[in-house]
């Protein structure tokens, strides 16, 4: 492959993966056929297959690209300045609004994110690892600050989201929309306190 093959196919990449979200937004995920991808993006379904072999590629390429916005956007708060308290807070509010933003308010795609818990695609387990990679760092950096009890940073990463799922998982986040109590404040608070006291 010519070095300028290569950001090409990159490109044609992010391109179907554009038209795909923008099409599974507009008519719906299962609606969404492999002609009608490359309809909108004026090509041939055999020009499109030259890219992903399948449309559960096409699929999955959709759902990394967004869970990585959300990913990006958790890093860089746990990366960013201020207290840990205050970057959890940040963290884990920020996850539940985009995946609320993402999923709950747009119901075709939640269909699809219905179609990855179900059909238990790769790209779920990795996108868990690396949120709870976020919380690690945070969890991590508050205790070598003092500000949190002596802990391991993994193990109380797992148990934060764990505690705060149905905040982060865009399945519960539907279920429990009816439920106000507790908040995801109040929760996050809770977790704040175990987290400073070692219990």
């Amino acid at each position: 492959m010519s070095q300028t093959a290569a950001p090409r196919e990159g490109e044609q990449r992010c391109k179907i993966i554009a038209a795909a979200e923008r099409l599974f937004r507009e008519i719906g995920y299962q609606k969404t056929t492999v002609a009608d991808i490359a309809r909108a993006l004026g090509m041939s379904p055999a020009n499109v297959y030259r890219f992903f072999g399948a449309k559960s590629e096409i699929n999955q390429a959709v759902g990394r690209q967004m869970m990585r916005e959300v990913e990006e956007a958790l890093r860089e708060i746990a990366l960013g300045p201020g207290s840990a308290s205050q970057r959890l807070f940040d963290l884990v509010t920020a996850n539940e609004a985009m995946n609320a933003a993402r999923y709950v308010s747009d119901r075709k795609l939640h269909d699809m994110v219905e179609a990855a818990l179900t059909e238990n695609w790769p790209i779920i387990a990795e996108h868990i690892g690396n949120v709870d990679a976020c919380l690690e760092l945070v969890i991590e950096s508050g205790v070598k600050s003092g500000e949190f009890a002596p802990l391991d940073p993994k193990l109380g990463a797992r148990l934060v989201h764990t505690a705060c799922i149905r905040y982060c998982h865009p399945r519960l986040l539907v279920e429990c929309a009816d439920h106000a109590v507790p908040s995801s404040a109040q929760m996050i608070d809770f977790c704040l306190k175990a987290l400073r006291n070692g219990r």
